[in-house]
């Protein structure tokens, strides 16, 4: 009897293991965490939800005064400043999605500790809130983009394949870093340095022909640079959406290595998942 009923408890474990991440319960809970977050996060604030406009424009308005304006980064690019917004926005994106899914699962401790659902739904809800926010900027840039005289061409159809390659990128990371801070809750300020020199090893501030030897012979730090899937998501975006000037894996690193940056996204995402998943049922008995 008790055999019997140890191989029924550790079946039922297996299936919340595997459990549909779309079943009836976690599209419920799914959309209810999204709609609590979104509430959250500028409650009590004067100007709530403008804020999701206003911080990045007003980020970006420091970067362009210091780095354009006054260390002339990017002169001679046509529409910098556009290919800047447009940089923060991604980054801006990419960096709410790890900072945010790092800490979510031990956030939503108590939850996990009265029902039972499919845990990846806690990042896919953070993810969901920050490309709500991502949506709205990317608008402000393409509004942006059209004041300052940029004509867009068919190539803007590519962007909604290289959105999908940077969500995969990040939620991958993501899945890594929650599942390591249930653990290591020093993950938190040690990823925070590591976004900041990321940001500087990513062309968001800066062009990448600044990396170029007296600006048009291509550096081997240029090329590994570029083997970045946020440099290659970054510079890809910005050829599709702004010019084509904006110079792009395919055209510094050569072709045998280039394809690299574009299935290092959907390796690292499923990588994170099976790693998170394999890790779930271990959370709610640690945090």
């Amino acid at each position: 009897m008790s055999r019997r009923k140890s191989v029924s408890k550790k079946t039922s474990y297996k299936k919340e293991g595997v459990m549909n991440f779309f079943d009836k319960k976690n599209k419920i809970l799914l959309k209810e965490l999204i709609k609590t977050d979104f509430k959250l996060r500028y409650q009590g604030s004067a100007i709530g939800y403008l804020w999701s406009i206003l911080k990045p424009v007003l980020l970006f308005l420091v970067m362009y005064v210091v780095f354009v304006r006054f260390l002339r980064f990017g002169a001679g690019v046509p529409h910098f400043a556009v290919a800047l917004l447009l940089g923060m926005t991604v980054w801006n994106f990419f960096s709410e999605v790890t900072n945010m899914g790092m800490i979510s699962i031990v956030s939503r401790g108590d939850l996990m500790r009265k029902i039972s659902f499919s845990k990846p739904i806690i990042i896919f809800s953070v993810t969901a809130n920050a490309l709500i926010n991502f949506g709205i900027n990317l608008i402000v840039v393409l509004a942006f983009a059209l004041i300052n005289g940029v004509w867009f061409t068919p190539k803007i159809l590519f962007l909604p394949f290289l959105t999908i390659e940077l969500i995969l990128l990040s939620v991958g990371i993501a899945f890594f870093l929650a599942t390591l801070f249930v653990k290591y809750r020093d993950l938190g300020p040690v990823w925070e340095v590591f976004l900041q020199a990321f940001m500087y090893a990513t062309p968001i501030i800066y062009p990448v022909t600044m990396l170029f030897t007296n600006g048009t012979r291509v550096t081997w730090y240029a090329r590994i640079l570029m083997l970045n899937p946020m440099a290659q998501i970054v510079q890809d975006l910005r050829y599709t959406l702004i010019d084509p000037v904006n110079i792009t894996t395919w055209q510094i690193v050569p072709m045998s290595v280039a394809w690299i940056p574009y299935v290092l996204s959907p390796i690292i995402f499923l990588l994170g998942l099976t790693f998170f998943n394999k890790q779930s049922s271990k959370f709610a008995e640690i945090i």
